[in-house]
């Protein structure tokens, strides 16, 4: 099933090409033009900041909580009922150390707050934050997009190995222009969403 989108595209493929180009253009210019200047660390309107600067061009939705239940295989998502008081928690999560930063980002991806560009738009959320409270963002070069993905879908049950991956990724070229385009590669994202009605959770 293809999304509907501003680009009248009715073919995944092609969806895809563009979205990943439109996006990646957004984000620099994200980084270019310093957007994030002045927004508030760790917050989810600061992410539906970055979801909407990166996405509007191509979805009705962008910067929008999602309105669907979403799985990605045997794993769901936080359900639409349940969505709006997961994000207030995560607002008051503490992001000052590492850990706490690192378990904030893993709680931000079981919510999946966004129909589409969840992981893009945290991934820039998450550096915002490593950034501000300890002066480094992830080389993303660095990290496995393999491994990456099997620790993202592990993290709920236990985050040890997406804080593994991503301490030993730290660097400290905050202002690298290469380094902050890197997390936005399609290829870390996850693919092949289903939806579900709110039945299936009785």
């Amino acid at each position: 099933m293809v999304l509907e989108n501003k680009l009248g595209i009715t073919e995944s493929a092609e969806l895809a090409r563009e979205e990943e180009r439109i996006s990646k253009t957004k984000a620099i210019e994200l980084f270019t033009d310093d957007l994030l200047q002045g927004k508030t660390i760790g917050t989810f309107e600061t992410l539906a900041f970055i979801h909407h600067h990166l996405f509007s061009d191509i979805y009705e939705f962008a910067g929008k909580i999602r309105k669907e239940n979403i799985a990605k295989g045997n794993f769901r998502f936080a359900p639409v009922m349940y969505l709006k008081s997961s994000l207030e928690h995560i607002d008051q999560m503490p992001h000052s150390t590492f850990d706490e930063i690192v378990e904030k980002y893993v709680e931000m991806n079981a919510a999946h707050p966004f129909r589409e560009g969840n992981g893009r738009s945290a991934r820039i959320w998450l550096d915002h934050m490593f950034k501000h409270s300890l002066s480094k963002v992830v080389d993303w070069n660095r990290v496995d997009k393999g491994d990456y993905l099997l620790a993202m879908e592990r993290s709920p049950i236990k985050d040890i190995e997406i804080k593994h991956l991503l301490k030993q990724s730290l660097t400290d070229q905050v202002n690298s222009r290469e380094v902050f385009m890197k997390g936005l590669d399609a290829s870390y994202h996850y693919e092949g969403y289903t939806t579900y009605n709110s039945e299936d959770l009785m």
